[in-house]
């Protein structure tokens, strides 16, 4: 390593990554430098995702970062600046599904809010859900929202190699290396500590490091309210149903999807703690107890399946209101945050990692208004609830 970069980013996951890549593409002779703890990702959040992308948002911020993501994805080689194919994308759709009426108003306002921004979102009566959806048990059932474009599985393990590998191909610096402080004179960073005692000079400093955000942030006297949140994942085989099982979310708690030719299930542990960013244990019963049943209550097809593989992965999740935290805290002037997407932060990478450069390179919000999620709503006390949260 040299001993100063323009920029150090504190993370080396798909936030990191993306960052990584804007800066060299920006032509801007930055030099970058990204620290990763662990470069096999075996503890990573970007690691334990289900992949998936959708425009079903209640926040316009968050569909325009989909949208993004979906515009660089049809524009792949060209972005990328190589002759290479697009990640794949499975657009089998998200449905989301209400209970009372109260959850049907919420639909219905998010749809008008959806389809204003260019989605594809179509509300279904539980007839209408009948008809689209025969193996569904609709007891219950309110209302539905079924994204019909631009919604459902994309290889973001794929996006995250090509920005990865690009990155370093352009010219940016990756080093396996834990950082543990910071070196600051007034209100300005001056270096990163690492955990061998080397300080690495820095002009700015992104913190890109997930469910570690907080720790990070604390090195700066910054109280960021982002926390470890468990998520588990099931993966099974069974009959096919009629057509793609789209991403649906069952108010029960559980959200089930197409997954290739198996399924994916989904849910948070029932007292959705904070957890330590290394925890990524799981409830022995959980699948036995829970989700199976309740999953064959919805889709009685499911009764006869056979379990593949689980995992449980982190949403780094933002208690102040669920959405994220990006750009120039006002406590420290070269300080940037990407932090605190409570689970949305592979599809909104794209998006993000470019905001996050323009805005170091520029002084302003260039591509995308990121505004609404600008960092220093924690100083104001202003909120941007994002309520569609899985």
């Amino acid at each position: 390593m040299r001993p100063s970069y323009d920029l150090v980013i504190i993370g080396g996951g798909m936030m990191g990554a993306a960052a990584a890549f804007w800066a060299m593409k920006a032509r801007a002779g930055l030099s970058v430098l990204v620290l990763e703890r662990d470069p096999s990702y075996a503890f990573a959040s970007t690691t334990h995702t289900n992949s998936c992308i959708r425009l079903q948002f209640g926040t316009e911020v968050n569909i325009r970062l989909s949208q993004a993501t979906l515009a660089l994805l049809a524009n792949f080689a060209e972005v990328m600046e190589e002759d290479a194919p697009p990640p794949a994308l499975d657009p089998f759709g998200y449905l989301y599904l209400a209970s009372t009426e109260a959850g049907a108003e919420r639909l219905r306002a998010r749809a008008a809010l959806q389809n204003g921004l260019g989605a594809a979102t179509e509300l279904l009566t539980p007839e209408q859900m009948a008809e689209r959806f025969p193996w569904m048990v609709l007891d219950g059932l309110v209302l539905g929202s079924h994204g019909t474009r631009g919604e459902g599985y994309f290889d973001g393990s794929a996006l995250f190699s090509s920005f990865r590998r690009r990155s370093r191909e352009m010219g940016a610096e990756w080093r396996q290396a834990t950082a543990t402080g910071f070196r600051q004179t007034g209100p300005r960073l001056t270096a990163v500590t690492l955990a061998d005692g080397t300080e690495i000079a820095a002009g700015a400093v992104l913190n890109a490091a997930g469910p570690r955000a907080a720790e990070v942030a604390g090195w700066a006297g910054i109280a960021l309210p982002v926390e470890p949140r468990r998520r588990h994942t099931f993966t099974f085989a069974a009959a096919p149903l009629a057509a793609k099982l789209p991403l649906t979310i069952d108010p029960s708690g559980f959200h089930v999807r197409q997954d290739g030719p198996h399924f994916m299930i989904g849910c948070a542990p029932e007292d959705d703690l904070p957890a330590a960013p290394d925890d990524f244990s799981m409830a022995p019963d959980l699948w036995e107890e829970r989700l199976w049943p309740a999953l064959a209550t919805r889709i009685p097809a499911f009764e006869s399946l056979r379990p593949l593989r689980h995992w449980t992965g982190h949403y780094a999740y933002n208690t102040h209101d669920q959405n994220a935290l990006v750009g120039l805290h006002p406590a420290v002037e070269n300080l940037y945050f990407a932090n605190g997407f409570s689970g949305h932060g592979l599809q909104q990478a794209a998006g993000i990692g470019r905001g996050i450069v323009e805005l170091l390179t520029t002084g302003s919000w260039q591509t995308l208004d990121l505004s609404a999620l600008d960092v220093s709503r924690l100083v104001t006390g202003a909120r941007v609830v994002e309520d569609a949260i899985i």
